[in-house]
């Protein structure tokens, strides 16, 4: 039996070690991907109307007969095939003809192959099919996807031309003006480029989230989203006269008059509250401004108020352009359109993907403690 605790204890103190040296192993390759360059992501591109077509005929298989979903998907080969067919002969005239201008203008003479890779270059738009290409965006306080819809603006507008679409799926419920500011710029690129800018707002877009929905040629909004809160906002508590009745001195230093305005620490002066009121009420201004260049006909003395409208009040009130969730206004352009959901994919490290891990099952563990404890709450009353 003493044996036994003896080889117990010796394995316990075996596998503390492995697992300490383990845990130092992962923070010294964690810090040095951190040292490292960011590795690139890549971008990753869904064609909407397969994975729309894929539901359809998984639902179909499930209510029709079998031999009549049968006959139907051997039509539907048939259909693609000679659609296949018509497309390639298209495209074989259309470098003939090409070639053909080029030859009658003295330019050089492109091998075979050359006008073959030419063919399979030509664009959707030769079909009379519009692109529409589809990329979200959820905001937090911080704007943390700025970095990611930066890189998808930029994949989307190598390739669009006039005729596409852009659209965003956005949510937000805004933050940190210098943030939103600067992903509101990044739709501006996609007008600038003369490329149709659409967002589908489906739950919010407040504030720093509204700030980049009215960069658009047209809003839609569920009839439920919130938008609005055309203001400035900003909080901070003051624990000055606590540090006092504990006999602790804060000193604060800074050159230039306006350098600190207001401290958490601090006692703050009327002449400081003033100047830090007046930076919020000129942010407010330069909002009202920007929202104007863009909705030219919506009354913003009118909505600036930080007030927040949902769908149908927000239609009425100029903020947005029609009533329509951003599935319905897809499935029905998808009728009609070639629609691509483009997506920035970024490599997360190791020690990012236990971080992230880590918040989730925290997350979780509260969401479910809080539920049990208004379950609880509910039964005791």
């Amino acid at each position: 039996m003493e044996f036994l605790i003896e080889y117990g204890l010796f394995l316990a103190k075996i596998v503390t070690v492995i697992v300490a040296l383990m845990v130092l192993i992962g923070f010294i390759f964690a810090n040095r991907e951190q040292l490292k360059e960011r590795v690139q992501g890549h971008i990753s591109v869904t064609r909407l109307n397969d994975r729309y077509e894929q539901f359809k005929e998984t639902l179909l298989e499930a209510v029709m007969e079998k031999h009549e979903f049968n006959q139907r998907k051997k039509q539907l080969a048939k259909d693609k095939k000679a659609e296949e067919k018509a497309l390639a002969k298209k495209h074989k005239a259309a470098a003939k003809e090409k070639t053909s201008k080029e030859g009658n203008l003295g330019g050089e003479t492109k091998e075979p192959q050359a006008d073959a890779r030419e063919a399979e270059k030509i664009s959707d738009s030769t079909d009379g099919r519009k692109r529409i290409f589809v990329t979200h965006f959820n905001g937090d306080i911080k704007a943390s996807e700025l970095s990611r819809l930066r890189e998808e603006i930029t994949a989307i507008l190598q390739v669009a031309e006039a005729g596409d679409e852009v659209l965003l799926c956005l949510e937000s419920p805004g933050g940190m003006v210098a943030n939103y500011g600067l992903a509101a710029s990044q739709l501006a690129r996609v007008r600038s480029a003369g490329i149709q800018l659409t967002i589908a707002v489906d739950k919010v877009a407040a504030s720093g989230g509204y700030m980049m929905a009215c960069v658009a040629d047209r809003i839609l909004a569920a009839p439920f989203a919130m938008l609005g809160s055309i203001g400035v906002l900003a909080q901070l508590p003051n624990f000055n006269r606590l540090l006092k009745r504990h006999d602790v001195d804060y000193e604060l230093f800074t050159a230039g008059e306006f350098k600190r305005t207001v401290t958490m620490f601090g006692e703050n002066t009327e002449e400081g509250r003033e100047k830090f009121q007046s930076d919020l009420e000129e942010i407010h201004v330069l909002f009202q401004h920007f929202i104007s260049e863009y909705r030219p006909n919506l009354d913003v003395a009118k909505v600036a108020t930080g007030e927040v409208w949902f769908g149908q009040k927000a239609l009425t009130m100029g903020l947005v352009d029609e009533l329509k969730t951003s599935d319905e206004y897809l499935t029905d352009c998808a009728k009609h359109a070639d629609l691509f959901q483009v997506e920035y994919k970024e490599k997360k490290n190791i020690a990012k993907k236990m971080g992230l891990a880590a918040e989730a099952g925290v997350e979780s563990a509260l969401t479910r403690l809080f539920s049990r404890l208004s379950a609880w709450r509910h039964h005791a009353q």
